[in-house]
C-alpha cells in the first residue's frame, strides 16, 4: 500500500479523522482513525466512490460509515481486558479443566485444537477483532488442507465455546461462530461391519498358541458378546465380573495411558453375560497370576498392567487374517454384538442400555430385528387380485 494519502477536511475533536489511501491497485480507499481509552484505532472502512461510479462509498456514507465504526469500538471492553485469542483460548481449556473438571482425555483433544489449529490461524489479533469472515476463511482453509467435515465441525464447536465463555466475561460483544453455517458432514457409509457367530469361531480358533493367546480368546469372546468398548474392556477389574449373577458390571475405561470413568453417564451400565462367555471368564480367571478384586481381567498375562490397545488391534488383525474372515475393526466386534442382539429380537431399549448408548445411535441395528409381519404384508400388497394372501396374516395376528 502506498504511503501517500489524502486527508478530508478537519474535523471537531472526538469524531476522530476522515481520510483516504491509494493502496497498491491504485485504488482509493476511505481510512478512519480515532482513539479509545488512550489507544488509536485505524481501520479501513471501504473503497472511495468515484464521480459516475456505482461503486464504493460517498464523503456521507464514509463518514456514517466512521461514527458506526467508533460507535462500535466505544462499547468494547476497556483496554486492561481486551486479550489476544490465544490468551482467551488457553484461559478457556484451564476453566474446562480446573472449573468443569472434564476428563484428561477432553482436556488433551481441546489442547491439540487449540495449539495446532485455532490459535496458529486466529492467534495474533484481539479475540474482539475475530468477525464471522474469519470463521468461514478458517473453514475453507482447513477444508483445502484435506480435514473432514466433521473434524472441522468439531473445531467450530470448540470456537464456539471459547468465544461464549469471552462473551460471558465481557472480552467479546458477539459470537462469530453463532453467526456462520457449518459445513455439512459427509454422509456416514449406512452398512454396519461385524462377523457372524461361524466367523467368531474362526477367530477364536485361529488366535496363536503364544503368551498372549489365553488372553485375547477370552478377550475377543467377550467383545463379540458383551459389546464393551476396547478402553472399557481394558480397565475391566475382576471385580466387575459378577460370575454368580452373570453380569458384567461396566465401571472404568482406560484411554491414553490413563483410567477414568466410562464415556458417558449411560456407559456406565451392567451387561448380562451369556453362559459360554462366563464359562470362559471362569476359566480365564483359574489360568491367570493376577486375581485379585482390583486385577485386571485382560492385563498382560506376565505383568498384570494395560494392554497396550496398538499392540491389540495388531494382533487382532493377524488372527482375522489367520481365520480367512473379513477384515473388520476391533471397535466392530461392538456391531457384532449389537447385530445378534438385534436378530435375537431382543429390545432396542435394551440393546441401547447394554451398549451404553446415550442416544438413538442404536437404530442402526434395526435393519437385523427380526419382524414377522412384515414379510406377509409385503407378499399381501403385491398379491394378485382375487387371492387371499392376507388370512394367514390376519391369524398369525391375531394370536
Amino acid at each position: 500500500m502506498r504511503t501517500d494519502s489524502r486527508s478530508v477536511a478537519r474535523r471537531p475533536p472526538g469524531t476522530g479523522a476522515l481520510f483516504v489511501r491509494v493502496d497498491s491497485t491504485s485504488r482509493e480507499t476511505w481510512y478512519g482513525k480515532w482513539r479509545v481509552g488512550g489507544r488509536q484505532v485505524k481501520r479501513k472502512l471501504g473503497v472511495r466512490r468515484t464521480p459516475g461510479s456505482t461503486i464504493g462509498l460517498t464523503l456521507t456514507q464514509a463518514e456514517a460509515e466512521l461514527r458506526r465504526a467508533i460507535q462500535e469500538t466505544a462499547a468494547l471492553p476497556p483496554l486492561k481486558e481486551r486479550l489476544d485469542f490465544g490468551e482467551v483460548a488457553s484461559r478457556y481449556v484451564l476453566h474446562v479443566d480446573r472449573v468443569m473438571q472434564r476428563k484428561p482425555t477432553t482436556i488433551a483433544d481441546y489442547t491439540s485444537i487449540v495449539g495446532r489449529h485455532l490459535t496458529p490461524f486466529f492467534g495474533g489479533r484481539a479475540i474482539e477483532r475475530v468477525g464471522a469472515d474469519a470463521v468461514v476463511a478458517y473453514m475453507n482453509t482447513k477444508l483445502r488442507e484435506g480435514l473432514s467435515s466433521k473434524t472441522i465441525s468439531n473445531h467450530l464447536n470448540l470456537a464456539h465455546a471459547i468465544f461464549r465463555y469471552a462473551l460471558k466475561r465481557g472480552w467479546v460483544s458477539v459470537n462469530p461462530v453463532a453467526e456462520v453455517d457449518r459445513p455439512r458432514a459427509l454422509i456416514k457409509d449406512p452398512e454396519v461391519r461385524f462377523l457372524t457367530a461361524s466367523e467368531v469361531e474362526l477367530l477364536l480358533s485361529a488366535v496363536p498358541n503364544d503368551a498372549l493367546g489365553p488372553t485375547d480368546r477370552a478377550l475377543y469372546l467377550t467383545a463379540a458378546s458383551t459389546g464393551l468398548r476396547q478402553g472399557e474392556l481394558v480397565a475391566l477389574r475382576w471385580r466387575d465380573v459378577d460370575r454368580s449373577a452373570r453380569l458384567i458390571r461396566v465401571r472404568r475405561s482406560y484411554t491414553r495411558g490413563q483410567f477414568g470413568t466410562p464415556k458417558s453417564r449411560r456407559s456406565s451400565r451392567a451387561v448380562p453375560l451369556a453362559k459360554k462367555v462366563a464359562d470362559e471368564l471362569e476359566s480365564h480367571f483359574g489360568r491367570s497370576r493376577f486375581t485379585a478384586d482390583d486385577d485386571l481381567v485382560f492385563g498382560h498375562p506376565l505383568t498384570g498392567r494395560p494392554y497396550d490397545a496398538s499392540r491389540m488391534r495388531k494382533r487382532f488383525r493377524v488372527a482375522l487374517e489367520g481365520a480367512g474372515v473379513r477384515p473388520v475393526r476391533f471397535h466392530d466386534m461392538r456391531h457384532t454384538f449389537g447385530t445378534h442382539m438385534a436378530a435375537a429380537g431382543a429390545p432396542l431399549r435394551a440393546i441401547q442400555e447394554w451398549m451404553g448408548h446415550r442416544d438413538i445411535s442404536t437404530q442402526i441395528y434395526a435393519d437385523y430385528a427380526p419382524n414377522p409381519h412384515e414379510a406377509q404384508l409385503v407378499e399381501a400388497a403385491f398379491a394378485p387380485r382375487g387371492s387371499n394372501p392376507g388370512s394367514n396374516l390376519s391369524e398369525s395376528q391375531s394370536t
